[in-house]
């Protein structure tokens, strides 16, 4: 079941791939995020969740 304090779709795959241990994904996902804040065709709370989902998950720890 998703984690529902994650709003948006990006960050809450973030999470899944960071517990199954999926380093490719996560490292998609962040670029892809990143790419979203630095053109502005996003308001900077995916960053913000990303950032805070970054610090909450431990990498493999299983869902």
């Amino acid at each position: 079941m998703p984690d529902p304090q994650y709003t948006h779709q990006s960050v809450r795959d973030y999470v899944a791939a960071k517990k199954r241990g999926d380093r490719a994904t996560t490292s998609r996902i962040v670029a892809e995020v990143k790419a979203r804040f630095d053109t502005r065709t996003t308001d900077g709370s995916e960053a913000r969740e990303l950032f805070d989902a970054t610090m909450a998950v431990t990498f493999g720890e299983g869902e």
